[in-house]
């Protein structure tokens, strides 16, 4: 069957849909350009042309998921009702028992961000862009006196921080914690957090 002729742009969207999926399966240690070219029946040098090095690769795949994932953020933080609506979807989205990124994608991520510092700074920028765009929604809560909460950076730090913990637990060790008891400690850390109580989060219009 002959394969539909691609524009660059396209072709190259292409190639890094197909590499998050084999990092997620393989890994990005593990990972070969031969695989992505299988995964979509072309030839390595096809890759190559596109993208000269794995690591290129890797990175500008994992660029793109950082972006896919943002724009959903932007999406759920840019909707018209109050704040504190638009954190608990931001936040159940982005947990690990919503529909937010791959989880093992991320993990994968972090590891070898430790010796890959092109893929170090693509991670770093999505964490700055994710704690900076929580923290934009709780001053705008605070600032309606929706809620209280006095280091809005520092809330979204540790929101952060708290969700990427559990992704860890729930993905590398399966039934660790479960996916009721992850939602109950998020919805009572966003609740302190936030100077409320846990049952104001759905109560609240």
């Amino acid at each position: 069957m002959t394969r539909v002729r691609l524009s660059v742009a396209e072709r190259r969207a292409e190639l890094l849909r197909a590499a998050i999926e084999q990092i997620e399966v393989h890994g990005v240690a593990a990972v070969r350009i031969a695989d992505v070219a299988s995964a979509l029946g072309v030839s390595n040098a096809l890759v190559l042309y596109h993208f000269s090095t794995k690591e290129k690769l890797v990175s500008a795949a994992f660029t793109l998921a950082a972006e896919d994932d943002l724009a959903r953020l932007r999406k759920l933080l840019g909707r018209r009702t109050t704040a504190l609506k638009r954190l608990r979807a931001a936040v159940r989205w982005y947990a690990p028992t919503g529909q937010a990124k791959g989880w093992r994608l991320w993990i994968e991520g972090w590891a070898a961000a430790l010796r890959e510092p092109a893929l170090r700074e693509v991670t770093r920028d999505l964490d700055r862009q994710w704690k900076a765009a929580l923290a934009e929604v709780l001053a705008e809560g605070v600032a309606a006196d929706e809620f209280s909460c006095p280091d809005p950076m520092g809330t979204a730090l540790r929101l952060t921080a708290l969700l990427d913990g559990l992704a860890v637990q729930m993905t590398t060790y399966g039934g660790a914690v479960s996916r009721a008891r992850a939602q109950e400690w998020v919805d009572e850390a966003l609740a302190r957090e936030l100077g409320l109580e846990r049952a104001e989060l759905t109560s609240r219009r």
